[in-house]
């Protein structure tokens, strides 16, 4: 890069020039001959979808970096993912509202356990109209006000 007198960066109008040629493109490489440039071009488009599907279902479910090494696990890892990601679907439908809404909804409900002198007890809070509301169109039964005592 050249610098003026004053120690300012200055422009060379040709390589400009020649650099906007190039605005909006990119290159996509492959180590697959068979594949047509139209194939290569879609074919990053849908990756594009993939991930940001990822980072989607990883986000709601909040879950956190996993790294493994074994082909076995990263099939269980991969499958237990998808299955989660269908689940969200699934309740989506089903409840007529977003991922987020229903979750937010049904974290409402919460196990509680109190202790006394005579023993245990696992009370269950009573759903809010709207957990209530997603448990009824998830076909879930209202959980019983106490699962426990002992």
């Amino acid at each position: 890069m050249k610098r003026s007198a004053t120690g300012h960066p200055v422009l060379d109008p040709v390589k400009v020039k020649a650099e906007a040629r190039l605005d909006g493109k990119f290159v996509v490489t492959s180590n697959d001959d068979t594949l047509s440039p139209e194939d290569l071009a879609l074919g990053y488009k849908q990756l594009a979808r993939v991930e940001e599907a990822w980072r989607t279902l990883k986000s709601g479910l909040k879950l956190r970096p996993v790294y493994h090494w074994a082909v076995h696990r990263i099939h269980a890892h991969v499958a237990l993912t998808v299955l989660a990601l269908l689940l969200e679907r699934v309740a989506e439908q089903a409840c007529a509202d977003t991922w987020r809404n229903i979750r937010d909804d049904l974290k409402a409900i919460k196990l509680a356990q109190l202790l006394s002198p005579n023993g245990t007890v696992w009370q269950v809070t009573e759903p809010t109209p709207a957990a209530a509301k997603c448990l009824k169109a998830l076909g879930i039964k209202n959980p019983p006000p106490i699962l426990d005592l002992g």
